[in-house]
């Protein structure tokens, strides 16, 4: 009877709480009237209350379960988690047409807590669109625009010969080789670092780094992108197994950063030393210029940031799409034999390809294109987000939306490529040239918009000079067992936002003597081309 006494005081105080989310709730209503115009949000599965679609975000492989979504609502989907809007664009007229031609409302990058939490917020392909990411892309694309990329060939052509060496000596381990090698390159063109221990070191960060990017940034994965205070968790708590692992990746992603741009400012600085390196000519312009102490600091995270972002995001993608070559090749050896035959007549026995016989490999082009497109590094790309309120075919897309554009769908559907899942650089050619009328890979794998890759033309000489050279020099077929019998590997590719084939065991093989030879004597020559490449007279004729 006690308790009754009690009920008429809370009565009041229930109906003002009851009132007041009724009026939240209708200034909401109001509000979103006003913003969308009655236009409908783009079609998608239906959500639940408060959850949203959560159910309905793919976890596993995205890009195949955001592909099935299209297939069912059409190539624009919307999904909702939480308050979080989600739209998926599916083809690549819808792509190219938000992406690349309104570009300035669709540039942004979404801010999760998980990029801080994996130490991804020091890469600028991740930062908001704005004036620091252009301070940031502005001093990337001082050394990676197309007439400066030309500078690097000494090092690229010296990564793919060290590469052919250490296959000759030890082809067993494929991926090691790769990762050593355009590791090392890009140590050499982003700091002049070289050095095994070095080299070994970067590695190692890389891996943890890329682990942090490839898992960490899935949406949906961690449920502490949604609830942010969860970073606050200690990390033995039960249960915060990304507390644990996001410690792990961050100080790998400040390691990476802080490490060798350390190296080589002191090694300026103290010694006196020029350096053709991006960071060294970055820092030396720095030192001659009139700034405050609080530019000089920014201008230097900036060259930090710009390296990092450099080096990782280089070497991750080469080693991906590489490995995804060489799969490739040891399940198909009519493609191989094609390369070798256009090799032979185009190059010849008595030396190694080189980046003037470009235009004329045009399989070995083609054979780039469809790695390109039949192991993508980047399946989902990396997301982009809108910057106001927006109309896309009569439906309203909220300002703060995250944009997937399914680069996997487009360059696995059957539309646009017969018979997708096959590996056929034929389909590149028209009368022995590669056709223009084919959509190319490139065209998607390195990006959209004003977030388009800007180290993409350095990455597609580095894949050039290295494809070439491997199928001048190796047959590259199945691995073998105990019995000497070929194992047939399923193709199958991880999971993240990193992609990766799950198993790249092949056997490689010299295809002749003379093409040891060519080995042999490219790998002596290596030291004296990078050391040339190092000179300072050679620093002091850069532009």
């Amino acid at each position: 009877m006690a308790l009754l006494a009690y009920v008429p005081s809370l009565i009041p105080a229930a109906v003002s709480l009851s009132l007041s989310l009724l009026l939240v709730y209708l200034q909401h209503l109001l509000s979103w009237r006003r913003r969308s115009r009655r236009r409908p949000l783009p079609p998608g599965p239906k959500p639940l209350p408060l959850v949203g679609n959560i159910h309905n975000a793919p976890k596993i492989k995205p890009w195949v379960g955001y592909r099935d979504l299209c297939a069912q609502y059409g190539d624009l989907v919307h999904l909702q988690i939480l308050n979080k809007h989600i739209v998926v664009l599916g083809n690549p007229e819808i792509i190219a047409e938000y992406l690349d031609k309104r570009a300035a409302n669709t540039s942004d990058r979404e801010r999760t807590i998980m990029l801080e939490l994996t130490g991804a917020d020091v890469n600028f392909g991740f930062m908001s669109y704005g004036p620091w990411w252009r301070r940031h892309r502005r001093a990337f694309w001082q050394h990676f625009y197309p007439g400066t990329v030309e500078e690097y060939r000494p090092v690229q052509r010296a990564a793919a010969h060290e590469l052919l060496f250490r296959l000759l000596n030890d082809p067993a381990n494929v991926k090691d080789h790769i990762r050593y090698t355009f590791t090392a390159s890009l140590t050499k063109v982003v700091y002049d670092i070289d050095g095994d221990r070095s080299i070994t070191r970067q590695i190692t960060l890389v891996e943890d780094a890329q682990e942090g990017v490839a898992q960490g940034l899935v949406p949906g994965k961690f449920l502490v992108q949604f609830l942010p205070f969860l970073r606050h968790v200690p990390a033995w708590l039960p249960g915060a197994e990304f507390k644990r692992l996001s410690n792990k990746w961050q100080a790998a992603a400040w390691s990476a950063k802080r490490e060798p741009f350390a190296e080589v400012k002191k090694a300026l600085s103290e010694k006196g030393e020029k350096s053709r390196s991006m960071v060294g000519q970055l820092l030396t312009k720095l030192a001659h210029a009139e700034a405050t102490d609080r530019v000089r600091t920014e201008e230097e995270d900036i060259i930090s940031n710009v390296a990092s972002t450099a080096f990782q995001a280089g070497s991750e993608t080469t080693f991906s799409t590489l490995t995804g070559a060489f799969l490739a090749l040891s399940l198909h050896p009519e493609v191989l034999q094609k390369a070798h035959a256009e090799l032979d007549e185009v190059v010849g026995p008595d030396r190694l390809p080189d980046f003037g016989d470009r235009e004329s490999l045009v399989y070995v082009g083609a054979i780039i294109k469809e790695i390109l497109r039949w192991s993508n590094p980047t399946p989902l790309g990396l997301p982009h987000c809108i910057t106001e309120d927006d109309e896309l075919h009569g439906y309203f897309i909220p300002a703060g939306t995250v944009l997937f554009a399914n680069t996997w769908a487009c360059m696995h559907d059957p539309r646009e490529y017969e018979r997708p899942e096959v590996f056929r650089p034929e389909r590149f050619i028209r009368d022995g040239k590669l056709d223009p009328d084919v959509r190319d890979p490139a065209d998607f794998v390195f990006g959209y918009g004003r977030r388009v890759c800007p180290g993409r033309h350095f990455a597609g000489e580095s894949l050039f000079i290295t494809m070439a050279s491997l199928l001048h020099c190796f047959d590259i077929g199945p691995p073998l067992d105990e019995r000497g019998q070929p194992i047939i590997i399923v193709p199958e590719w991880t999971d993240g936002l990193l992609s990766y084939v799950v198993d790249a065991r092949c056997t490689v093989t010299p295809r002749s003597t003379q093409a040891e030879a060519l080995i042999l004597q490219a790998q002596s020559q290596i030291p004296g081309a990078l050391a040339s490449w190092s000179r300072s007279d050679a620093y002091d004729g850069m532009s």
